[in-house]
């Protein structure tokens, strides 16, 4: 059906009541109302009506979803429901993110003639170099990002997986300032940094006495955290022993401090984080499989940098803002290009750690090839062919045209000398990264038998 371009005035003065930015849409995207706090957070408030939603939050041509975004216009349509999605939006003070709710309205005879679309902005990250919240454009930041919109508002325990220096901790932030426990502590601990002994102590507190040393009763980090979130970084590490106290925790909601049989109650919200995989820890023996059950609740992914390249540049800006507060730095677009191609082991943090040696080298006001470390300036073939040069390493067999797919003898030879990346080892044999996966894969199928 088509709907009408004159919706019910009374659909309209219900939009106008709202506190909440909301605009009214029909099927075919095209805003029929908008209230004043949409027009209020919109950069172009006078020629709302008429136009299109996409045109005018994303300053897109066409919907979003053809744009290589997810339309909750479009799934809508499709569900039949409420749908909701984060979007990087343009507004008055510049992109934002937002939380978008879509809900259809339907006709007398059953069929969705309108949407009405709210907007509530996101303030835990930005589009734009900042320095406050998580930093990022790409799709893969994006769909982090949407899981912690998601669960922020809820009581769920999380849990952040990825590779370390992926900023787990921020994430943790993020989804704590974006609760109903914002107004409340944030409390940080880094398992790997707590002995057995002193895990107990720390997590609970003790009383005056417990053991030599405790000189006076002392409160734990849960408790200094109680009404807000306790953020356990490095979950994996916790001693068994350890886990199930932790266990108890979650489970009873209660628990005494050291040298007390007093039972005190707890009001936290947990966040965990592992760079370990815990569901092989739990095949190990390593990690309690209730406890494991327990803080996967609801479990978010943290992209490693390599697979969020498009979102270094702003990272590199925001970088080195912190590093080099007092200088206005800039990159040179050579050096930004050996940056963005990097594949960075250590994520965010290397990235951190690059450009604070950059900052210390540069003189001037640009950062330069010149300032970055040499494995950003080289692809690790040439690196590596330079070792050879000197005699560090064993050649491996050279190619021929005549021999330009390897054997798996010279792979084999290759893998044993190879201290770079596979993408590196792949463009010094000559063939593709995934034609190199694909033979190691046969190679270590080959060894099992």
């Amino acid at each position: 059906m088509t709907a009408s371009v004159h919706p019910l005035p009374e659909l309209v003065s219900f939009l106008d009541s709202l506190p909440e930015p909301h605009i009214l849409c029909d099927r075919s995207y095209r805003i029929l109302a908008a209230n004043a706090a949409y027009r209020a957070n919109c950069g172009r408030p006078e020629d709302l009506i008429g136009r299109k939603c996409y045109e005018v939050s994303h300053r897109y041509p066409v919907p979003c979803d053809q744009a290589g975004e997810s339309c909750p216009l479009a799934r809508s349509l499709i569900s039949g429901q409420r749908e909701r999605v984060v979007h990087l939006h343009h507004t008055s003070s510049g992109e934002s993110y937002e939380n978008i709710e879509l809900s259809p309205v339907r006709d007398a005879q059953g069929e969705i003639a309108y949407f009405i679309e709210k907007l509530e902005p996101l303030p835990v990250a930005r589009g734009f170099a900042d320095d406050k919240g998580l930093i990022g454009r790409s799709q893969a930041f994006r769909a982090m990002l949407e899981l912690v919109a998601r669960v922020a508002p809820s009581e769920a325990t999380v849990l952040l997986q990825g590779e370390s220096g992926t900023g787990k901790e921020l994430a943790a932030k993020a989804i704590h300032d974006a609760s109903r426990r914002a107004d409340r502590p944030f409390v940080a601990v880094d398992c790997s940094g707590l002995t057995e002994t002193l895990f107990e102590s720390e997590l609970f507190g003790h009383e005056k006495g417990a053991f030599t040393g405790a000189n006076t009763r002392k409160i734990g980090l849960v408790e200094a955290a109680s009404g807000g979130t306790l953020f356990l970084d490095e979950m994996g590490d916790i001693p068994l022993t350890m886990q199930v106290k932790l266990l108890r925790l979650l489970e009873t909601g209660t628990y005494r401090r050291v040298g007390s049989t007093e039972l005190i109650r707890a009001d936290i919200r947990l966040i965990s984080a592992t760079h370990r995989p815990l569901k092989t820890l739990v095949e190990n023996g390593q990690f309690r499989q209730d406890l494991f059950y327990r803080v996967n609740a609801f479990p978010i992914g943290l992209p490693p940098l390599r697979n969020r390249r498009d979102d270094i540049p702003l990272l590199a800006e925001v970088l080195l803002g912190r590093v080099a507060p007092e200088r206005k730095l800039r990159i040179a677009p050579e050096a930004l290009a050996s940056l963005v191609a990097y594949d960075y082991p250590g994520n965010v943090r290397e990235l951190r750690n690059i450009l604070e040696r950059a900052s210390l080298l540069c003189d001037g006001d640009t950062i330069m090839p010149n300032h970055l470390p040499d494995e950003l300036l080289q692809p690790a073939a040439t690196a590596m062919d330079d070792d050879l040069t000197r005699g560090n390493l064993p050649a491996a067999p050279a190619l021929t045209p005549e021999t330009a797919a390897p054997s798996d003898e010279e792979i084999a030879a290759a893998l044993r000398n190879h201290t770079g990346s596979r993408k590196a080892l792949a463009t010094r044999l000559g063939i593709s990264e995934r034609t190199l996966y694909r033979r190691i894969k046969g190679l270590e199928a080959e060894e099992g038998n």
